[in-house]
């Protein structure tokens, strides 16, 4: 008799702890389905909706529905693109058999990747330093214009390359990759506006 009524008590406990996880894991789908919902909403609002999408929807847990994580989200991203695109284009312009107006373009654009990278990481940086602060529409302002202005050095590497001097593939290849920096970093700078008016 006692042990079916133990039996009957952890059946019951197993059922109530059943239920709870159940539970738990309804609400994190609903959760998790809100976070990635805002960020496909806020991306809807930037010039490349379908790019911002796929390069932060990966980060919806760590964001959840907060404009400021969202747009540090968006920052962090170019940067890392950003770096790995300058250690592509260093390693391209040692490549043999280039000429030297090509060899000229890729160094160029290196030196711009890399303002871009210092600009971002600035901008960055800054972004940290919100919380509660009194002067937020000065770091704001900062935050846009270095962001701004890596969005103009990869604009001018880009520049570099529209030219014909360069063989079709590796224009393509060079051209494409900078252009993703630019369309992310252009992303990046309507969510920070988008904070930036929203705490206004």
């Amino acid at each position: 008799m006692e042990r079916s009524s133990a039996l009957a008590n952890l059946a019951t406990t197993l059922l109530f702890c059943l239920a709870i996880c159940s539970c738990a894991i309804s609400i994190s789908s609903a959760q998790a389905s809100t976070n990635t919902e805002f960020i496909r909403t806020s991306c809807s609002k930037t010039t490349y909706p379908r790019l911002c999408y796929t390069s932060l929807s990966s980060h919806a847990t760590l964001v959840q529905t907060s404009p400021k994580l969202l747009a540090g989200a968006a920052l962090n991203v170019t940067l890392d693109k950003a770096r790995s695109t300058s250690t592509m284009m260093v390693r391209l312009s040692r490549a043999q058999g280039m000429k030297s107006r090509e060899v000229g373009a890729m160094r160029d654009c290196v030196e711009e990747l890399s303002s871009s990278v210092d600009e971002l990481r600035r901008s960055i940086g800054e972004m940290g330093e919100i919380k509660g602060s009194s002067n937020f529409g000065l770091i704001m302002n900062d935050v846009q214009t270095w962001v701004s202005a890596a969005l103009t050095d990869e604009n001018t590497c880009s520049d570099g390359f529209s030219g014909s001097m360069m063989n079709g593939n590796m224009k393509t290849v060079v051209r494409n990759e900078i252009l993703t920096i630019a369309h992310l970093t252009s992303n990046a700078l309507a969510l920070i506006n988008r904070y930036a008016s929203l705490h206004g």
